[in-house]
């Protein structure tokens, strides 16, 4: 003869139950972000580390422009000189001003290269000082970012355990349950995200805060089955009644 089950007090259990999956499926959802967080705060130094490389590379490639123009300028100047040294060599006034006018040519080809690497060096300069600066600060934010990493790592290794210690607890108090109870409840926990077994407090569904209906409530209180919500199909039960 199949034993009868005493629904309240299988009530009582699920009680206890739901607790602890409440805390499990929070600590899972916790756990589960993190990852999430760890490659959010990856992600923002990496962008930091980007705009320190294109810098860095603008710094190089004013470098070499200004190697260039150092080039151009030493060309000029041995032009000049070779120019200036075949002055003395011209036999005829006509000559000797077409040469003249080549080397003032050459000579304000040589200013405007001078100019140009006055400004590459001042803005090669600036260019440095921002550089600097950003270095120094990337620093800071990666020592930041260790330091954040460390202790979401720390606090994952402090969910990990607090999840096997109720994964443990659990175990213990599913077992006490009937069969076919459990089976319902761990099918609506499924599917309702953690949240199987709710109250019924001021005549509404604390899962979907939906009204309970007079006779519902009776049905609850009269112990005889497992009654459901209308709405979202979570098992209801009456605090008061149940703990008491």
């Amino acid at each position: 003869m199949q034993q009868q089950v005493n629904i309240q007090t299988e009530v009582r259990k699920l009680v206890k139950l739901q607790e602890i999956d409440t805390q499990l499926y929070s600590l899972n959802r916790e756990k589960n972000e993190k990852p999430k967080i760890l490659e959010a705060i990856q992600n923002e130094l990496e962008q930091k580390k980007q705009v320190l490389k294109e810098y860095e590379e603008r710094n190089k490639a004013l470098l070499l422009k200004r190697k260039d123009r150092e080039g151009q300028l030493a060309v000029k100047e041995e032009s000049i000189k070779s120019l200036q040294s075949k002055l003395y060599t011209l036999k005829t006034n006509k000559e000797y001003s077409t040469m003249l006018t080549e080397i003032n040519g050459v000579k304000m080809d040589k200013s405007l290269l001078e100019e140009d690497i006055l400004k590459l060096f001042d803005e090669q300069d600036s260019l440095k000082k921002e550089l600097d600066q950003k270095q120094e600060i990337l620093k800071e934010e990666e020592k930041k970012s260790e330091e954040e990493k460390q202790k979401i790592n720390n606090r994952l290794k402090e969910i990990e355990g607090m999840i096997k210690d109720l994964d443990a607890k659990r175990a213990v108090v599913e077992k006490e349950i009937d069969g076919k109870i459990i089976t319902k409840y761990n099918k609506i926990l499924k599917g309702k995200d953690g949240l199987a077994l709710v109250a019924v407090e001021h005549s509404s569904c604390q899962g979907c805060f939906m009204n309970v209906p007079p006779q519902v409530i009776n049905e609850i209180k009269m112990n005889d089955k497992l009654i459901f919500c209308e709405m979202c199909a979570r098992i209801l039960y009456i605090q008061d009644e149940t703990t008491n």
